[in-house]
């Protein structure tokens, strides 16, 4: 059990929680808001419960399973011991920010949904056949936690600088969430997942990505209106990799590449962010 404690997928669900915390804490220094350690210890427990009780529920269907979806099938367990904690700790924090108790329920229904259609039971079973709209609701639900919910939190009112960002940060992640979704295309049909991914040719699916692309880099360019050029670049940045890593990530389905670069990209800004503070 030690051993495994050590495996690279385990480090790859704390580490898309670190993720998680980052994108929160670029938000706050973006819009100077504070980063209570509550919200912290939030949005981290509840991305360790999502992403584990995700994959626990994720059966072996693939007839060619990847390394994640081969230790997920024998490590089942551990999934479970995690998703506990992470529940654990998510129910303590979310006591601690009670009274933002509208919009904490809010990010555990989105959360919670997304996963629903893998439960085996009727009433989320039904689910499947139904989620068209599986890849833009887990940018949402992404979007929502680490864009929107700390400024919803801090904030009385949003105003036009907040809708932006929003819109830039739910572009560029939905672009992350295409190529995930294209890389489980095949076992998404054979679990019979409905995604708009599974109903498009090759061409609608790059043709979706780039339309995707094309927002982002249109909203960074409206972000100028109320940030440097140095920050801007900062958000910039990861849109220009992620460009250059399509085609390849569409030939090479690497869980690293996956699990750790295309993951990684999503908070890439905030250390950029950090660094050109620092620098000035």
């Amino acid at each position: 059990m030690l051993k495994k404690l050590f495996d690279f997928f385990v480090f790859s669900s704390l580490f898309i929680a670190f993720c998680a915390v980052m994108m929160v804490y670029q938000t706050c220094f973006l819009f100077n808001v504070p980063l209570s350690f509550s919200l912290a210890g939030f949005v981290f427990s509840g991305s360790v419960t999502s992403y584990n009780f995700h994959w626990y529920l994720t059966p072996p269907t693939m007839e060619q399973p990847s390394q994640k979806l081969k230790w997920n099938v024998s490590n089942k367990t551990l999934h479970l011991v995690f998703f506990i904690l992470g529940l654990v700790g998510a129910a303590v924090f979310s006591f601690l920010l009670i009274e933002h108790w509208f919009w904490l329920g809010v990010t555990a229904f989105l959360t919670f949904l997304y996963s629903a259609p893998k439960i085996p039971m009727p009433i989320f079973s039904h689910l499947k056949k139904v989620a068209i709209g599986k890849t833009i609701f887990l940018a949402f639900a992404w979007t929502h936690i680490t864009a929107l919910l700390p400024l919803v939190i801090e904030l009385k009112a949003l105003t036009a600088v907040h809708i932006w960002f929003v819109v830039n940060r739910f572009f560029f992640i939905y672009a992350i969430c295409i190529l995930f979704d294209y890389r489980d295309v095949e076992e998404d049909k054979r679990a019979g997942i409905k995604s708009l991914i599974t109903y498009l040719s090759e061409r609608g699916i790059d043709r979706l990505f780039w339309l995707s692309m094309f927002v982002f880099f249109a909203t960074c360019a409206g972000l100028l209106n109320y940030f440097s050029i140095p920050i801007v670049l900062g958000l910039l940045i990861p849109g220009i990799i992620l460009s250059l890593l399509y085609y390849p990530s569409k030939k090479n389905f690497s869980d690293y590449l996956y699990y750790f670069v295309l993951d990684g990209l999503m908070m890439l800004s905030a250390p950029l962010l950090l660094l050109i503070k620092f620098a000035r």
